[in-house]
Order: C-alpha cells, then structure tokens, then sequence
C-alpha cells in the first residue's frame, strides 16, 4: 500500500513538471491582480496650497501617477506634455504632410489588427493539435524574420558601407 502511494505522488509530480507555458505568456488566468501592471508611484509631498489640486475624477490621472514617456521626452531635452497631446505640433506639421501625401487611414491600427488575425488563423489550421504548448508567433513569422548576414552580405556587394557591422570574414 505504501508503494502504491509513493508511486501515485511521484506520477503526479512527473506529470506536473511537463507543463510549459511559454516564455511569451504572461498574462495570468484568475480575476486577482496581475503583478506585471502594477508601478510603484511618485512619493507623496503635500502641495503648496489645496487650492490648486486638481479635482479628482475616477479612472483619472494622479499628481503621483509616473509618466514614463513624458520623463523620457523631457529627459532629451522635448516638452512634457507634448506626449499627451492630440494635436500636433507646428513643428512636426511638415513631417506629418510629407509622410501623408499618398493618403492615409485614421483606422489602420484596427484594419492591421484585423488582417494579422486572419492571417494567423489562416497559418495555423492544424496547429492547435500539439502535445504541447509552443510559441504561435515564431511559428507563423518565420518565413519574414531577417537573416541579419544575408542583408549584410546583400548590401555590402551593392556598395555600401555598414560601419556597425563586423568586418567580413
């Protein structure tokens, strides 16, 4: 009986160490809270006057909030708040005029989104019958990754120099 129970546990235990979930997974299965997406905040410093705060709003910003992006554009010398703008800026004005003058679409994000989930399901009709789980991304885009010496190669024979790269053997 004592030998049944051993080998029951050590079933289990072997049958527990073949899951993987991927390296790319990392989003978690229950409603608990999901440790990737919580920042740590700014102290807390009290304010010159209580007069000046802003009002609260729910789901709003906070004085304490981090702003990545605006410390990262005031870091190289741009304005803080031209991150969380809608307009643009007159000094952009021309690059987005010169970038626009085959036309552009206000919905490309969703319309790209949309076609790489029709092209995923199209890659991958069989592939949901897999013993394990596997990485569905390298799967479906192996054929466009670069071959980084290949492109090299390909440029350096048109004439052009490529300083960052190793000197060829």
């Amino acid at each position: 009986m004592r030998i049944m129970r051993v080998l029951m546990i050590g079933c289990v235990l072997a049958l527990g160490a073949c899951s993987n979930d991927g390296i790319r997974i990392l989003s978690s299965n229950g409603d608990g809270p999901d440790e990737f997406r919580i920042l740590p905040a700014k102290p807390l410093s009290a304010p010159k006057t209580y007069a000046a705060l802003p009002e609260p709003t729910p789901g709003g910003k906070n004085l304490t909030d981090l702003d990545p992006k605006g410390d990262a554009v005031a870091a190289l010398g741009g304005r803080r708040d031209a991150v969380h703008s809608e307009t643009i800026a007159r000094s952009d004005s021309a690059l987005v005029s010169y970038t626009g003058r085959n036309g552009r679409s206000a919905s490309i994000r969703g319309t790209l989104a949309t076609e790489d989930e029709a092209f995923r399901k199209s890659r991958g009709r069989l592939a949901n019958i897999k013993l394990v789980k596997q990485d569905r991304y390298n799967q479906v885009y192996d054929r466009y990754q670069l071959d980084q010496y290949q492109e090299q190669y390909r440029w350096r024979r048109g004439g052009a120099v490529t300083p960052a790269a190793p000197p060829p053997e």
